[in-house]
């Protein structure tokens, strides 16, 4: 089992870095509080490591995965979008603690376990669990993608700082699409080239944000609209009684 744990942490963990997932975390880091995201990412890595173990105890790697690679795009498609809308910001006390406790944690969470479907992690955790201690392999295979995680999140938490909200929400929207267009093509077309496929979900992203912009300012996402549109801040409060003009 020590052995089974070992080498599934070690082949999760270098399989993690700069995959899609790490730079999820790393965008969840910006928007959400560190320990939501990573608590998160363990539900979901605990229950996709789960399903491959099984998968690859049980019945090998014997598994369609192009279906749920396309459906799993898709959703990524569909979150892009959704990010660009915003979140309802009527009062901000109560909407922060909001989008940091229960909803993030749920976005997050479907949102790992639909990256984690079909994707090389899954199919490397479902091969190592075919030939090793399945309980070695999940455990393992658990602490490695949570580990790389950890580092994207922290890079996220301390970028988060020093970068502005509407540029985060537009990275993050472009983030989706990107994924989701790259998961769709993939498994339309599995014989193309990596570099081939890259290209054309970049295009794809491109596109999609030049037609966006396109629209008229009141069609557009919130987070495309100008600056302009958002109302100002008033830096001093006016006093009853007062015309409001500076002597």
């Amino acid at each position: 089992m020590i052995a089974a744990l070992l080498l599934s942490f070690a082949v999760i963990f270098v399989a993690e870095l700069g995959d899609k997932s790490q730079l999820m975390a790393m965008m969840f880091a910006l928007r959400y509080r560190w320990w939501v995201v990573l608590t998160a990412i363990l539900a979901a890595t605990t229950a996709v490591h789960v399903l491959s173990v099984a998968i690859g105890h049980y019945l090998g790697a014997a598994l369609p995965t192009h279906l749920l690679g396309l459906l799993a795009g898709a959703m990524f498609v569909f979150f892009g979008l959704w990010t660009l809308r915003g979140d309802s910001l009527s009062d901000e006390e109560a909407s922060r603690a909001q989008r940091a406790t229960a909803p993030a944690f749920f976005v997050v969470t479907s949102a790992f376990m639909l990256a984690e479907l079909g994707d090389k992690t899954m199919l490397a955790t479902i091969t190592l669990a075919a030939d090793n201690n399945w309980l070695g392999v999940w455990i393992g295979s658990t602490i490695g993608m949570v580990a790389a995680d950890a580092l994207a999140i922290l890079v996220g938490a301390v970028a988060g700082k020093h970068l502005p909200e509407r540029f985060i929400q537009i990275a993050a929207a472009a983030l989706f699409v990107l994924f989701g267009a790259f998961m769709v093509i993939e498994n339309v077309f599995p014989a193309a080239p990596v570099l081939l496929v890259v290209g054309c979900a970049l295009a794809i992203v491109a596109v999609l944000g030049a037609i966006l912009r396109a629209l008229p300012e009141r069609l557009r996402p919130p987070a495309l609209r100008s600056a302009r549109q958002e109302p100002a801040h008033v830096s001093e409060p006016v006093s009853p009684g007062s015309t409001g003009v500076r002597d």
